[in-house]
């Protein structure tokens, strides 16, 4: 009896400790799930210079990194994958000059400061994979290759990043950073994966690197993921030029040309940088809800390589998916890419971690148009 006694104590104790630990959680009325058991995901976050730019803005950001780490076991996150542009200045002093309001009002110092915290969040727990944008090199924009990035993310402050790097290329001072960097994951269904971040319009020496590296005898079977910062633009379409001083430089269609088609194991390119603010009818359909076509903040075609095998190519930038370039960011859309138990199939769910944390705006936690829910199809190697 004093045994039964015992264990029904013991019994109660876990019980109410686990009532506890389940009452520790916010009461978030949406909570994303795979949809498919055996999945796994990679987050894809959107340039967050507009939520870095604003001192007030600067939580959001943290919101979206704090969110991917409350859900590492959710949704079996591997990953999270920035798009770049981290910051809206590089290397400026002063913040808040009133005849350059949209610049914001934090110094490059106080943004890369922000940008460091909300990334902590991750550290130890997954790799956070961080390409390189035009306003995170060059003094405002891309006038030269100076940035602030190697300073504050570095393989040695994430355990996690040190696990899945696999190599790292020379930036335009001759020295290893993550400005060019490969990392490596392995799965069952999916086999070996490389994810290869550049700099931004990367020059002709960060492209060798990267062909040299594909080509291996090491990495020449793995399935190779391009995160790049500009790519297409919001009509679909490759950009041939932009109007950076950057020099060298390569913008879009030679990295194509050079890298991306002549490859034999590249399936997937995704990049950020120019998605323009949604179409916004504030009076709504009859139910009163504000209707809003976010079709220019993303954009998503196929092209063949020249071996034959598809390669999809997408574009995601909602920054300004609140209506403008100076509001909150945009309402903390990302886009949650689940890797399917086949192997070949890549689902992509655009998601907001700010409505999905209150019941008044939980019903647009989620983006459904075919635009932002669809599937990617992965083509086979070709041996």
């Amino acid at each position: 009896m004093k045994k039964l006694m015992m264990s029904l104590i013991a019994g109660s104790a876990v019980l109410t400790l686990f009532a506890q630990v389940r009452r520790s959680e916010p009461q978030i009325p949406v909570r994303p799930t795979l949809e498919e058991e055996g999945s796994f995901s990679m987050i894809l976050i959107p340039d967050p210079q507009s939520q870095i730019k604003f001192a007030a803005n600067q939580p959001l950001f943290e919101l979206m990194t704090a969110w991917v780490a409350q859900n590492i076991d959710r949704l079996r996150i591997r990953a999270a994958l920035f798009t770049g542009d981290m910051v809206e200045q590089n290397d400026q002093l002063t913040g808040g000059d009133p005849a350059h309001f949209h610049n914001g009002d934090q110094t490059s110092r106080q943004q890369w400061s922000a940008v460091s915290r909300a990334l902590k969040r991750l550290d130890g727990r997954i790799p956070y994979i961080v390409c390189q944008g035009n306003h995170d090199v060059g003094y405002v924009a891309a006038e030269n290759r100076l940035s602030m990035m190697p300073q504050y993310i570095y393989p040695e402050r994430n355990t996690e990043i040190v696990a899945h790097l696999a190599a790292v290329g020379l930036n335009h001072e001759n020295v290893h950073t993550l400005e060019n960097a490969a990392y490596e994951f392995h799965d069952a269904a999916w086999g070996d994966l490389l994810v290869i971040a550049f700099e931004f319009a990367p020059r002709d020496e960060a492209l060798d690197w990267a062909r040299g590296l594909i080509e291996s005898e090491k990495y020449r079977n793995h399935r190779v993921i391009v995160l790049t910062h500009s790519f297409l633009d919001t009509d679909g379409s490759r950009k041939k030029g932009e109007g950076y001083k950057l020099t060298p430089r390569n913008w879009p269609q030679a990295v194509w040309e050079k890298l991306v088609y002549p490859s034999k194991n590249i399936c997937l390119v995704l990049c950020g940088h120019t998605g323009t603010p949604p179409k916004i009818d504030m009076e709504g359909g009859a139910d009163g809800v504000a209707e809003i076509d976010y079709r220019t903040t993303s954009a998503y075609r196929v092209d063949r390589a020249a071996d034959g095998r598809r390669i999809p190519q997408m574009m995601f930038n909602s920054q300004a998916g609140d209506g403008g370039w100076f509001g909150n960011g945009g309402d903390c859309w990302l886009r949650i890419l689940e890797f399917r138990p086949d192997g070949r199939t890549i689902g992509v769910r655009t998601f907001s971690p700010l409505f999905a944390l209150s019941r008044i705006t939980a019903r647009n936690a989620w983006r459904t148009a075919d635009y932002d829910r669809f599937d990617i199809r992965i083509d086979d190697l070709k041996k």
